[in-house]
């Protein structure tokens, strides 16, 4: 089961606001989902975004991917859990890039 960090819709017509979710992936947009990591108003000026910075590093540490939108509202909420998700991802490619040329001077 693909995990995935998203934005969940509510609200009416031009008032929306989302929810911050951890849901499957194959679950639609504004389905079931396994647990509510906060909230994003996005017709507020300011205190528009609130985001659980501990449950939101669990989820990352147990393989849930964040989608593009809840990233940029996590840099400005938890950007220690922001920086921390960006060096695995530097880590893994570095990896993948050593592996890459090792392999090809095997050949």
């Amino acid at each position: 089961m693909a995990v995935k960090i998203r934005l969940r819709q509510q609200g009416c017509n031009n008032r929306q606001h989302f929810r911050v979710v951890v849901a499957d992936g194959r679950s639609p947009r504004d389905g079931k989902y396994l647990e509510m990591l906060g909230w994003y108003h996005p017709m507020q000026k300011e205190n528009n975004v609130l985001i659980d910075a501990e449950r939101l590093k669990a989820w990352i540490d147990l393989g849930a991917e964040p989608s593009s939108m809840v990233e940029s509202l996590m840099g400005k909420v938890a950007p220690d859990v922001f920086q921390a998700l960006q060096e695995r991802r530097v880590a893994k490619r570095k990896k993948v890039a050593a592996a890459r040329r090792k392999a090809r001077k095997a050949v």
